[in-house]
């Protein structure tokens, strides 16, 4: 297991990041939140979980250790792959996961694209006893400060996630007073979570 990588950012996609490690460039699969943290040619160490399928090898990065464990944690729901425990923690902290499950909260559950009223009650169930009670660390559940661009970072984090392009360009709008009404830099997980909510009410 490749239990993280360390190196120079070499490029960056709306899903992805190539991390240069020994000369190589890793391929990894990470939520807009981390990528928000990252910038070409800064030196970056991502905690990573490497998902085998018989066609392929697919590598996912995490800003530390508690969000790796926890992409781990969720695919041991029966239904949960690597794509949708990586959609969960693009909209919830891991800390704010473990709140929604002890406190039995379908909403926050169905605000993960792919996730229904059904679908959230069973997760439900089947993590009350292995997410563990929330840590606590305090600051935000979601969202890393940005310095520029928003609004592509949130319209990629969106098109990343599945929904259209038209879908994506309406959600950038409507969270647009919110995002102009922040003080300081607007939030892309906040954002992000906030968005997603608009498109469920739209579907």
């Amino acid at each position: 297991m490749i239990a993280f990588v360390s190196g120079p950012v070499a490029a960056l996609a709306p899903d992805a990041a190539v991390v240069e490690v020994g000369g190589i460039g890793m391929a990894v699969q990470c939520t807009p939140n981390t990528l928000s943290t990252l910038r070409v040619g800064q030196q970056t160490k991502l905690a990573t979980s490497l998902v085998v399928r018989e066609d392929s090898l697919t590598l996912y990065g995490f800003a530390d250790d508690d969000e790796r464990q926890t992409f781990e944690l969720l695919q041991t729901a029966s239904g949960v792959g690597p794509r949708l425990a990586q959609a969960m923690l693009a909209v919830h902290s891991p800390d704010a996961l473990r709140r929604a499950v002890s406190t039995s909260d379908e909403k926050a559950l169905t605000a993960v694209p792919g996730i229904g009223k059904k679908g959230a009650q069973k997760l439900l169930l089947e993590y009350k006893d292995r997410l563990g009670e929330p840590l606590g660390t305090g600051g935000p559940a979601i969202g890393t400060a940005v310095t520029a661009g928003w609004r592509d970072q949130l319209h990629a984090a969106l098109i990343g996630l599945g929904y259209a392009t038209r879908e994506a360009d309406e959600a950038v709008v409507a969270v647009t007073p919110q995002a102009e009404a922040t003080e300081g830099t607007p939030q892309v997980g906040q954002l992000l979570k906030a968005a997603l909510q608009t498109l469920n009410r739209t579907r």
